[in-house]
């Protein structure tokens, strides 16, 4: 039980910041949504790569880790270090720049001003919001595994008797997360985020070397792993082929387009807070993913024969029964640190909903600032109590690493190309961002249809994959976790597809007005002649 309490302190750590935050709070709308634009370099940094650092990169990557290799780290650690600050860098502060000029929350708010539309502001909304809903969701499955493993013991039978089922520990994250967004708003997230970067960053650092000291040193262990033929293959890029490594470059382009990144962007108080962000930004990548892949690779040594659902929880097996229980429930409060980041992405719903559609169709103005605060706090409970559920549902069902890419990162990945043009090019209109959404909605859909329709025929693991149609050859395959299209991963074409769908759509319909485009994209006024 002494890791369960660890981690039990932690959490209620975690709900008194949300607290305080909600003491310093102004009682305002921008105050609540983005803390009034007030973050400084430090908060800004540590807060924007916590929301980013989910379940997904320590229990994803070491779960995939687990299943593919080590290189897992250069599929996506090594890309994410790259197009992410860069991203922020030429992105996001050109997205600061006119959120603050213009007052914008959210993105759909500079789109709609942008582009002149309204209908296609709400969709853009809609899809977005649906892409968003399985990130929170892996928060939850996070915090489940993660309390679920950290409470395991040993019954008399010798089997593993849980004290905290997956589903209670489910409940007790999206609780406690569900708690400091409601009372603490932006303010509260950023700091409790700050905090829980501070944490993770340093615990996994110590896991990595108390577990590879307590495993005989790491040398041993690759060894160990290099003489056996299951694990050799773990050591190369053996299990990645190279048309899909090229896609997992394609992922970062999410970063900018997450509702949630956005909408942090937006909370910086000055522009030069980005600095530090870029540049450190890719070690703190280089922090989380190195330990979390490497821990992956040595637990197919030690725990040989899980599935890619079981997998999720290596690293959590590997902390339990190489460190001592005090030391478990330290280092499980850090890995628990990482996995509830999906806060962020509550509110940045909350945000969108209460700014683009509440306030947006004119009940902020009938009903006041303080029911559009009230309003987004229940759709906080509301949309943490469906997460919940959902994430009940998918145990065992989806690995935390695959939900996230076929469905947050592939699709948020190819509404960049309208981010980009947006901001960028006089020329883009609201029926190439239109067509661009539609047809990344679409394409979502479809190979949803195919991952489900083609489970039948997947192939066990280490089996190339199978032509879900014969007749067109190696153009449609199904592997044993996604659909690929000629070996690659679905979100190359759907981005590659958004990207032209915006540009002939927007060359081919009327640019918005002279006003809107002077706004937004003024020319410089010629200098005044030498008296």
């Amino acid at each position: 039980m002494i890791p369960t309490l660890v981690v039990f302190l932690y959490l209620a750590a975690v709900l008194y910041i949300g607290v305080f935050a909600f003491r310093k709070s102004r009682g305002t709308g921008e105050d609540y949504f983005l803390a009034s634009r007030s973050l400084g370099p430090a908060v800004f940094l540590l807060s924007l790569f916590g929301t980013n650092m989910t379940a997904f990169a320590i229990l994803g990557s070491s779960g995939l880790a687990y299943q593919r290799g080590i290189g897992v780290f250069g599929m996506m650690a090594s890309a994410s270090a790259l197009i992410i600050p860069l991203s922020l860098f030429f992105i996001g502060t050109r997205l600061w720049s006119v959120g603050k000029r213009f007052g914008h929350m959210t993105q759909v708010q500079f789109f709609r001003d942008r582009w002149e539309c309204s209908a296609i502001g709400t969709f853009i909304f809609c899809l977005s919001a649906a892409m968003l809903v399985p990130y929170i969701i892996i928060g939850v499955m996070g915090g489940g595994h993660t309390l679920e493993a950290i409470s395991t013991v040993t019954g008399p039978d010798g089997r593993p008797d849980h004290w905290i089922s997956y589903e209670v520990g489910g409940a007790l994250v999206a609780l406690v997360v569900m708690s400091y967004v409601f009372f603490g708003g932006m303010r509260g997230t950023a700091w409790v985020n700050t905090f829980q970067t501070i944490l993770f960053l340093g615990f996994g650092t110590l896991a990595f070397i108390l577990i590879g000291r307590r495993l005989g040193g790491f040398s041993h262990v690759v060894e160990m792993l290099a003489a056996n033929p299951q694990t050799a293959p773990l050591l190369t890029r053996q299990r990645i082929p190279i048309q899909e490594f090229i896609s997992y470059t394609f992922i970062p382009l999410s970063s900018i387009m997450f509702p949630h990144i956005a909408i942090m962007c937006l909370t910086a108080e000055k522009v030069t807070s980005f600095k530090k962000t870029v540049i450190f930004y890719p070690l703190c990548i280089l922090a989380i993913w190195l330990p979390s892949v490497f821990l992956g690779v040595v637990a197919a040594g030690q725990f040989p024969g899980l599935r890619p659902g079981e997998s999720d929880d290596v690293l959590l097996r590997l902390l339990t029964q190489n460190t001592e229980v005090w030391i478990a429930g330290i280092l499980g409060a850090g890995i628990m640190a990482c996995v509830m980041a999906s806060d962020s992405q509550i509110l940045a719903l909350c945000t969108m909903f209460t700014e683009d559609i509440f306030a947006y169709y004119g009940h902020k103005e009938r009903f006041g600032e303080r029911a559009q605060i009230w309003t987004g706090r229940i759709f906080v409970i509301l949309i943490t109590l469906s997460a919940y559920l959902l994430a009940v549902w998918l145990k065992d069902r989806e690995g935390i690493f695959d939900l996230a890419v076929r469905f947050g990162f592939s699709g948020f990945a190819a509404l960049a190309p309208v981010m980009v043009a947006a901001l960028f090019w006089r020329r883009s209109t609201k029926w190439g961002a239109l067509a661009a959404t539609l047809w990344v909605t679409v394409a979502l859909l479809g190979f949803w249809y195919l991952h489900q329709s083609s489970a039948g025929i997947a192939p066990p693991p280490g089996q190339p994959p199978v032509a879900i149609f014969p007749a067109l050859g190696d153009w449609l395959l199904r592997t044993r976790s996604s659909v690929t299209v000629a070996g690659y991963l679905p979100v190359v074409p759907i981005c590659l597809g958004s990207a032209l769908l915006m540009a002939v759509v927007s060359l081919l319909t009327p640019p918005p007005s002279a006003a809107t485009l002077a706004k937004y994209f003024p020319q410089p006024q010629p200098a005044a002649p030498a008296a």
